[in-house]
């Protein structure tokens, strides 16, 4: 099971990351596509391949929490779409091998009964424009060598587990668990886990911290979660698992628990 960090904002520098997590110990940096020096048109593969060199690491990609092909209206779904193909043939040439994506729950409107998700009033527009993007990410991306995980948030309505579905009939994409999601969604996150649990030869990925109540992305420990028991998982399913903690403080002292316990070495 190869470990590694998320992209933290308290360090600026791409090697200064690398450095860190080669420094720890551990394997991969994931970078995240929501922070201004890591979009597709400014990272390069060159840079990116050098420092695995350099460092004996590599990289996964988080992308665009806003990313949603899935926009009624077809210029912003083609401009996303176009995103995750930028990110695809990124990844190709610089060897990272997982994309991590959230589900857009899409606009709702709030009606006397309560929230009405557009995506479910029209659900056959939305499910057939989901079709549709997975057969042409599919074509962008068989062969590559490069996974697209989908990741649970704050727990998923009807119409997007049907489109989940829908996404798991190509062999691209895959599914990843956030375990600190999971417990700060209550219900609704035990209902995920479950759901990702029972698609269990698609997880692929991990985002593992700790959380209480509404606080997550906790360091190890300092929460409720049982971490232990899904860091197993990941090992026995041979997944990848990002310390997801907010910051170095928190990275360094979930490190020292894992390598306590065994985890790492």
């Amino acid at each position: 099971m190869d470990i590694g960090i998320p992209e933290l904002i308290e360090i600026n520098a791409l090697e200064e990351r690398a450095a860190l997590c080669a420094e720890l110990g551990l394997s991969f940096v994931e970078l995240n596509m929501n922070i201004p020096s890591s979009q597709t048109g400014t990272l390069r593969a060159r840079d990116l391949l050098a420092l695995k060199r350099k460092y004996g690491i590599y990289f996964t990609l988080h992308l665009d929490e806003n990313l949603n092909p899935f926009d009624f209206n077809p210029k912003v779904s083609e401009a996303y779409s176009d995103t995750m193909k930028d990110a695809v043939k990124l990844a190709e040439e610089a060897e990272i091998p997982l994309l991590n994506m959230h589900l857009a729950q899409g606009v709702y409107f709030t009606m006397p009964e309560g929230k009405i998700y557009l995506y479910d009033r029209y659900e056959k527009v939305y499910l057939d424009s989901v079709r549709a993007f997975r057969d042409d990410i599919d074509k962008t991306a068989k062969g590559k060598n490069v996974i697209i995980a989908i990741e649970n948030t704050n727990g998923y309505r009807a119409f997007q587990r049907k489109a989940i579905d829908i996404l798991l009939e190509s062999e691209v994409f895959a599914l990843t668990l956030d375990i600190g999601h999971g417990a700060c969604a209550g219900r609704a996150g035990k209902a995920d886990e479950e759901f990702v649990v029972k698609r269990y030869d698609k997880l692929r990925h991990f985002h593992i911290h700790d959380a209480e109540g509404d606080k997550c992305h906790l360091p190890l420990d300092e929460g409720k979660t049982d971490w232990r028991k899904y860091l197993a998982m990941a090992g026995y399913r041979g997944c990848r698992a990002v310390i997801e903690t907010k910051t170095v403080a928190g990275l360094e002292a979930s490190v020292y628990v894992l390598r306590k316990e065994n985890f790492i070495k």
